[in-house]
């Protein structure tokens, strides 16, 4: 079998097509009924070719013969043949509609066309017609976690256990739910209940790892490390991009990871949607596309961008794939966009032919490799130009996508090998700025309001806890012991995760008390406002802090980085670059340490810091957002027109305006 037949007989722990689940005999005639009987014992061994035939044969006498079209849509699926499989199932439906197994394998299908909830619809009628199976149940909640529907994914993984305790890829499904929902710890049990069951499941391995980084387990860390960074190297999947860049991957270890899942996860059955048909249009029309239209980090820089957005040379669509949270800052991007269109229940190819349909110029991807992404909808190339940006800070590893906007800091031309993408150089940092909007409390509480130590040292990292390394750690417990009656303000992530750095904490010397654990504010006016009572904010490596870091020095904080070689790891270093701080960029944990230490114990040295970066938020280049605008634009216009030329796709920079 080729690739696309593995992929489609085995995906997320569905029963393969090659080993159908049992069918229903509709009581054909005694011949057609022995053909049958071959043809699908021909399907279970494998042998395609010769089941096709006969499926085929069969329906050549009896085109309303049900278990034959079926099975041969079934076949079709594994050839990777999504349209003729739903054609065939959805006739073999038609014929007998309470056809429970059809509606499940039609399931399957249209699932992995993305189309979610269709393919939940079908799964509950099967469900409903008493096809009550274990996976049946699975891949119901397979469908239900891509609609952000978590407790009944859960539910429904669970009654698949009940059914089929040993079933390993449920247990590892479970787990990845509950890493959704915020409960990594029992995500880890689920994780290594399925690695029991089969202890080869790379996949598994995988998801234990990176629920075991969110809740700070750093156990055997160097070790599972070592295992991730071979399995890339020697190109064995499943290979998940987005840990590679928390765990010190070089550029090119991250390009051969994605590339992987590219190869394994994002495949298309039929040819490319645009083919190079001219389109002219007045305005440059361009698709922003996301599952994070929504209060989430990403919205909150780009609003901005999108009102400022010159509308007499640009029209500015919004294509929304994940959920709605009814929040202030979706209405504003609704409102911002000129069009805004909801597709989270369409599939990757229906998504793909609306934007060619729309004649949509550059689309946009603000995901990438994040969770939530559908790289498969640009993979069917709707648009005649197409880019990675903002939300992924990595080569996606696409050869359908035409360029990364990135800055030269961030993104070095020299970097060109490791990046299937075109690098594009804005020459300020890459990361836009909503600075109208993004307001201060008028209030900001007391340190003792806040658990923080009246006069010690403050100092704060407000990252996700999968960014928190063990080498970060110890830099940051040895400032603890050297800046007396100093404190670590931290995120308050969850129970375990605040469990095991105190833990941590304790077996570095350091009194665990010492840790301070902000909780989540609903308004990022308020968070912005506490961070005035901290001190300096400590960066980490190899994965930088990124709005984070603009938010602390907007908020005034200042921010101490380490610069790496990745572009995640340079963030930090193109941030402070464009805030006019380049003082505090470090180029190794030696000077990060030093440098951090001179800062908690020079008052008159951070007091000029602060100085200047009152002096510098409103002019300096990383908070003027029209500054910023215009260079966006710029590059945009120069792919239009390379495009425009009949040229390939290039790297470039955009020059300072």
């Amino acid at each position: 079998m080729n690739r696309k037949q593995r992929r489609a007989a085995a995906n997320q722990g569905k029963r393969s097509a090659n080993q159908p689940l049992p069918h229903e005999s509709r009581g054909s005639s005694t011949s057609i009924a022995g053909q049958f009987k071959i043809a699908y014992g021909y399907h279970q061994s494998g042998r395609l070719h010769e089941a096709q035939q006969l499926y085929r044969q069969i329906c050549a006498v009896d085109p309303n013969h049900v278990d034959s079209l079926h099975f041969l849509g079934v076949l079709r699926y594994q050839l990777g043949q999504h349209s003729a499989a739903i054609e065939l199932i959805g006739r073999a439906l038609t014929l007998k509609p309470d056809h429970a197994l059809a509606h499940y394998n039609l399931g399957l299908v249209l699932m992995d066309q993305g189309r979610a909830a269709e393919a939940v619809a079908r799964y509950e009628r099967a469900l409903a017609l008493g096809l009550d199976l274990a996976e049946v149940h699975n891949n119901l909640g397979i469908g239900l976690m891509r609609q952000d529907r978590l407790a009944e994914a859960v539910a429904h993984y669970e009654q698949a256990l009940v059914l089929k305790p040993d079933y390993a890829e449920v247990h590892n499904n479970l787990g990845a739910a509950l890493v959704e929902q915020g409960r990594p710890a029992e995500a880890v049990a689920c994780f290594e209940q399925a690695m029991a069951l089969k202890p080869d499941y790379a996949e598994a391995w995988l998801g234990r790892l990176q629920a075991k980084l969110r809740i700070c387990n750093w156990t055997h860390l160097d070790l599972e490390r070592s295992r991730l960074l071979s399995a890339v190297r020697a190109g064995t999947p499943p290979c998940i991009p987005l840990p590679v860049l928390a765990l010190a991957a070089s550029p090119e270890d991250q390009l051969k990871c994605a590339q992987i899942f590219i190869r394994d996860k994002v495949l298309t059955s039929d040819g490319p949607l645009w083919r190079g048909e001219r389109r002219p249009h007045d305005r440059i029309r361009i698709a922003y596309l996301s599952a994070d239209f929504r209060q989430h980090v990403v919205a909150t820089v780009l609003a901005g961008l999108i009102e400022l957005h010159d509308r007499s040379r640009f029209e500015v669509l919004g294509v929304s794939f994940g959920p709605d949270d009814n929040s202030d800052l979706r209405a504003r991007l609704t409102k911002a966009f000129d069009r805004f269109h909801d597709v989270r229940r369409d599939g990757d190819r229906q998504i793909a032919e609306f934007l060619h349909d729309a004649e949509v110029d550059i689309a946009v991807d603000l995901m990438g490799h994040t969770e939530r992404s559908r790289p498969a909808i640009l993979a069917h190339r709707p648009a005649p130009v197409q880019v990675s940006y903002l939300g992924y800070p990595a080569t996606t590893g696409a050869d359908f996508l035409d360029y990364v906007i990135a800055d030269p800091i961030v993104l070095p031309f020299d970097q060109q090998p490791f990046f299937t993408e075109n690098i594009v150089h804005l020459p300020d940092c890459y990361l836009p700025s909503d600075s109208e909007q993004r307001q201060l409390a008028d209030r900001v509480p007391a340190r003792d309001e806040l658990g923080l130590p009246e006069h010690g040292f403050v100092f704060c990292a407000f990252t996700q806890t999968y960014k928190i390394t063990p080498p970060m750690f110890d830099v940051w417990m040895r400032l603890l012991r050297a800046v007396e009656g100093s404190a670590l303000w931290l995120s308050q992530a969850n129970d375990l995760a605040t469990a095991n750095l105190r833990r941590e904490t304790q077996a570095r010397g350091v009194d665990p008390a010492r840790l301070i654990f902000a909780p989540w504010l609903g308004r990022l006016a308020d968070h912005l406002a506490r961070q005035r009572q901290a001190d300096l904010y400590l960066d980490t490596l190899p994965y930088n802090a990124h709005t984070t870091a603009s938010n602390a020095l907007w908020a005034g904080l200042p921010v101490l980085t380490c610069r790496g070689d990745t572009f995640a790891s340079r963030v930090g270093a193109s941030v402070l670059t464009a805030a006019g701080l380049p003082e505090l960029i470090t180029d190794s944990l030696e000077q990060y340490g030093a440098l951090a230490l001179r800062l908690a114990t020079d008052s008159e040295l951070l007091r000029s810091i602060r100085g200047k970066m009152d002096e510098k938020r409103h002019t300096c280049p990383l908070f003027d957002a029209d500054r910023f605008r215009r260079h966006i634009e710029a590059a945009y216009a120069t792919m239009w027109d390379i495009h425009q030329r009949g040229e390939s796709s290039r790297s470039f920079r955009v020059e300072m305006t």
